[in-house]
């Protein structure tokens, strides 16, 4: 059974919670969101399976999930990134933020999500249990696609791509 790390509004421990009862309660917990860039400044995304609980076929960031109790947030964006992408990187720290939206079937996400960026020119080699389908997109392109359809993208994405260009104008993507 999976569990969460319940944590208050400045990130500190507080508990954990089985993953769907923290998501139907809608209870805060850590989570982390990694953005993977290539050389030539193009975002991996993702296009989440058609069978996951909340968000399915939606584009997002290359991968996203939750550490387990004991494991840093770079540590698990590193064992997500291998599970669901089949890639290897070096995450590292950019912001977090906290976020609550609901979904249709009633469940929830109440996260304190820790943004994370990486770089890789490596193809994923897909989970098919978790990703359907990937691609590399120009960051112009993605804020285009965004603004016009953002109901294609899940709600996490959205709020991370709003202040993107002001969070990252110091470093170099590609």
């Amino acid at each position: 059974m999976e569990k969460v790390i319940l944590v208050d509004s400045r990130d500190q421990e507080i508990g954990t919670e089985e993953k769907m009862l923290a998501h139907e309660k809608g209870l805060l917990h850590r989570a982390f969101s990694l953005l993977v860039f290539n050389s030539n400044g193009e975002m991996l995304l993702q296009k989440r399976a058609s069978h996951k609980y909340h968000s399915a076929d939606l584009w997002t960031n290359t991968c996203c999930s939750h550490p387990r109790q004991g494991e840093t947030v770079e540590e698990a964006a590193k064992r997500r990134l291998a599970e669901e992408m089949g890639m290897e990187a070096d995450p590292e720290f950019l912001y977090k933020f906290i976020y609550s939206v609901s979904f249709d079937n009633g469940l929830s996400e109440h996260e304190l999500d820790h943004v994370l960026i990486a770089h890789s020119d490596n193809e994923p080699n897909i989970n098919t249990e978790e990703v359907s389908d990937w691609k590399y997109i120009g960051l112009e392109e993605l804020q285009n696609k965004l603004k016009a359809q953002p109901e294609l993208f899940t709600r996490w994405f959205q709020i991370i791509m709003e202040s993107f260009p002001e969070k990252v104008k110091h470093l170099k993507l590609a």
